[in-house]
């Protein structure tokens, strides 16, 4: 310690103790693994004797003071600079470019304040100088210019992503126009002869025409140069009008469209009589015998009803024509413009459901009840984002492939892909994670191939999507075009068309989806749908709505044959009853002859029907009836066995009936949608579903997971082979509390008692059971208690033989008490103790 003491009060290196170490000067620490020398500490500085050096000492002070001053002042602005930067961050972005529009458009009013007048003294001098040495003789169009992007700032805030390309087009065409002017003036020069100077460089093209200008024409002939540079100014056209030189005729001819041609009406706007219909005996006989018997029907024939069905066929690729013949009617609809005829045959007295007994024809709604949606949206700059990242994709794996264009819808966009020859589709189909990954999308979902197309799709969700109104659907023009009361409108799908559907070819329909994907949405417009076109003796509904407030706006519609049924036994009992209405219109239309219900009433309204003699049977016509369940599984739970086997006897059976169900769930699970239910129920819209699972249950097939929900909906009709994506019309409270208004305000409802009344007595005792009785309740009471079906605890606890114990469990599984036998395992009990009390009145054959 004394001698690393001394050596570090002296200023030297202490001693080593390897003399090698002390010869070397430089050592590597990882080539030794002894400790290194500690290294040589610098020599403290020697303190400034404030004594010795009087002016050095008072400068310093002096510099100290200085830059002390300084740091405060620099350290005040840049904390008061920061604050004003937060609260500009803290600002709304809107705000914040409308900030920027004003300053904008402020800059232009004050430059045009200084500029155009016509004298100039002052900084008003000062600054006419600069603009006119900068642009020249067009030093008058700076303010105009600056006046356009303001206007571009504030009118169109969703264009300002383009900003640089419109900004290297703008500077390209400007360029080139100020090199022209200045080749005209003489190409003077800043310097150098009689004609040359800053006055004449400013009254030709200013510095900017000289730049551009002097360097081709001091080499150039002028007639070389001017073509030069309207080449120049035509690049930065092309720039700022996003046109391709290869599309350059394409645009000159939607120019030349745009200005000597007009869009002609139709004649079925011409003919549209005024809102406000009433249906009339006339409107009967034409509107709805030409929907009904077999002489219209088709072979191949869908219930879906598109544009393309009673539209002109639209050229793929055209994009622009797509999105605008699907909107025939939105500019109008704010308007209080004629509508178009609605189409359904006139009221009738309703014989075998009673309505009301006030007289007058019954009119519909008003479909300008009904708000428009937003405006379709043909192009944007996500698309054209979309686009590059497609083909940047297409270009990294190296696959001969290009996109050719794509079809915006109001959710989704697909965008087609077609491929070169000898190019595998799995090639692309396997960049699915590729594909989101570069478009920031994980809702990417690729149809190989596009059905009619020699063309790949990959649906992408919109950023901005459109609403789809259920007003839009129900006034297009193929809603109106077909005279069928049972067509309700389901949305638009991804090209944009309006899709509508004919419940009574589905004939029956499986509506599921996650809790919040817009299946209540889509019950509600189906519903509305028909109050909108069909009149109560046309279309009669019962409404099941387990929730209790789902279907409640709709409670005393003249269309309804019973109240809205919230309790799932009564449903189940409602069931029933329509089992029963479905064999007595058999019975009638096997003793007539006909085959359909459509001939039948076709016939009864024509007079062709007589009662054979001595009856006093009257005939009439039957209306459709329409069943809505809004939720399956609740019913499912309570009575699954009565359930399942009404709606299979109705949607085996009923479409010949006129009756039609449409089932909706949350809960698309094997054990609510049964296999039975799905092989009766041939038509499904799925909305989006948590799992893969559940879009196998709804559709058998993927698909529905990949679903952005809102009413995102993929719509498998009977018949197709691949479902078809759409957006779910939508329709608000508002707008269904004004249709029910107008509905209740027409007619009031009468409903048929025995929809879902109980049964006026019990059977009797089964003849089946016999002497057993009390043994049987002695077995349900054990079984049910306990939960444990066993035939040998029957035969312990009831000290009964094999043969006896087996006749009453073969007893209880007749009457739904246990389930079938599974070998050595117990049976499945399917009754709860609480329901044990009723359980045994049915045994004993008591009136509930």
């Amino acid at each position: 310690m004394a001698t690393r003491t001394s050596g570090q009060g002296s200023g030297k290196r202490p001693a080593s103790r390897s003399g090698s170490r002390t010869a070397s000067p430089k050592r590597s620490p990882a080539g030794s693994r002894g400790r290194a020398a500690p290294r040589p500490r610098p020599a403290p500085k020697r303190p400034v004797a404030t004594g010795q050096d009087p002016i050095s000492w008072f400068f310093l002070v002096i510099g100290k003071l200085v830059i002390g001053m300084w740091m405060l002042v620099a350290n005040g602005v840049g904390a008061a600079a920061r604050a004003l930067g937060q609260g500009a961050r803290d600002l709304d972005p809107m705000h914040r470019r409308d900030g920027q529009g004003l300053s904008v458009l402020a800059g232009a009013i004050v430059l045009a304040a200084l500029t155009w007048r016509d004298t100039k003294t002052g900084f008003a001098a000062f600054v006419d100088a600069v603009v006119r040495g900068t642009v020249g003789s067009l030093a008058w169009a700076v303010p105009v210019l600056l006046a356009v992007l303001a206007w571009r700032l504030l009118r169109h805030p969703d264009q300002n992503a383009e900003t640089g390309r419109m900004g290297i087009g703008w500077t390209a065409l400007l360029a080139g126009i100020l090199g022209i002017v200045h080749v005209a003036h003489g190409t003077p020069y800043p310097s150098g002869g009689p004609n040359d100077g800053m006055d004449n460089v400013s009254a030709a093209g200013g510095m900017i025409g000289f730049i551009v200008s002097a360097p081709p024409s001091s080499i150039l002939p002028a007639f070389i140069t001017i073509p030069l540079l309207l080449m120049l100014s035509g690049f930065g056209l092309l720039v700022i009008t996003a046109t391709p030189v290869h599309r350059i005729p394409e645009r000159l001819a939607e120019i030349q469209h745009m200005l000597f041609q007009r869009p002609e009406e139709t004649g079925e706007r011409r003919k549209a009589p005024a809102p406000g219909r009433k249906r009339t005996r006339k409107q009967q006989g034409g509107g709805r015998d030409a929907a009904e018997g077999g002489d219209n029907i088709k072979p191949y024939d869908t219930p879906v009803l598109s544009e393309k069905d009673h539209s002109p066929e639209i050229v793929p690729g055209l994009v622009d024509d797509v999105v605008e013949s699907a909107e025939p009617t939105e500019p109008e609809i704010p308007k209080p413009a004629p509508q178009p005829p609605l189409p359904t045959p006139a009221p009738r007295k309703v014989e075998q459901l009673v309505l009301s007994s006030q007289e007058g024809p019954y009119t519909l709604p008003d479909l300008t009840l009904l708000r428009p949606g937003s405006a379709p949206k043909q192009e944007t700059k996500a698309n054209r984002t979309v686009v590059n990242a497609l083909t940047s994709v297409l270009e990294q794996f190296s696959i001969d492939a290009q996109v050719v264009g794509f079809t915006r819808g109001p959710t989704v966009t697909r965008y087609e892909i077609e491929l070169g020859p000898a190019v595998k589709v799995e090639k692309v189909t396997a960049l699915t994670k590729n594909i989101a990954y570069a478009v920031k999308s994980a809702d990417v979902r690729i149809l190989s191939p596009i059905p009619g197309k020699s063309a790949i799709g990959v649906e992408i969700p919109n950023v901005d999507k459109d609403l789809v109104s259920l007003g839009d659907v129900l006034r297009s023009q193929v809603a109106q075009a077909d005279h069928h009361p049972m067509i309700v409108g389901l949305g638009k799908d991804v090209e944009g068309r309006t899709i509508v559907a004919n419940l009574a070819k589905m004939p029956h329909i499986l509506i599921a989806g996650a809790t919040g994907a817009g299946k209540s949405t889509c019950i509600n417009g189906l519903i509305s749908s028909i109050l909108l076109r069909a009149t109560p003796d046309e279309v009669r509904m019962v409404l099941v709505d387990p929730k209790r407030v789902e279907l409640s706006s709709y409670e005393g519609i003249p269309h309804l044959i019973t109240p809205i049924i919230t309790n799932p036994k009564k449903a189940a009992e409602a069931l029933e009853w329509v089992v029963g209405e479905m064999d007595r219109r058999y019975d009638d239309l096997a003793a007539s002859g006909f085959r359909h219900v459509d001939d039948f009433n076709k016939a009864v309204r024509a007079g062709k029907l007589v009662p054979p003699p001595g009856s006093e049977r009257v005939y009439q016509p039957y209306p459709y009836l329409l069943v809505i369940v809004d939720e399956l599984a609740d019913l499912m739970m309570v009575a699954p066995r009565d359930v399942e086997d009404s709606i299979v006897r109705i949607t085996q059976l009923a479409r010949a009936a006129g009756i039609h169900l449409v089932i909706a769930t949350q809960r698309p699970s094997v054990d609510v949608v049964t296999g039975l239910i799905k092989a009766n129920v041939p038509s499904r819209l799925a909305f989006a579903t948590s799992s893969l699972a559940d879009s196998r249950v709804i559709l058998d097939q993927p698909g529905a997971e990949k679903l952005v929900g809102q009413g995102d909906a993929l719509f498998l009709p009977m018949g197709a082979s691949k479902p078809m994506r759409l957006q779910n019309a939508f329709i608000s409270e508002k707008e269904i509390a004004e249709v029910v208004a107008h509905c209740k305000a027409q007619m009031q409802a009468e409903y048929r008692e025995d929809v879902a009344a109980p049964a006026a007595a019990k059977r009797e005792i089964d003849e089946e059971i016999g002497d057993d009785l009390d043994l049987l309740i002695q077995a349900a009471e054990l079984i049910v208690s306990t939960q444990f079906g066993s035939t040998s605890m029957l035969q312990r606890k009831l000290r009964v033989g094999f043969a006896k114990a087996g006749r009453l469990m073969d007893l209880l599984e007749s009457r739904n008490v246990v389930g079938p036998s599974e070998g050595s395992k117990a049976r499945e009990v399917l009754v709860k103790p609480d329901e044990l009390p009723g359980l045994l009145a049915e045994l004993r054959g008591e009136t509930g």
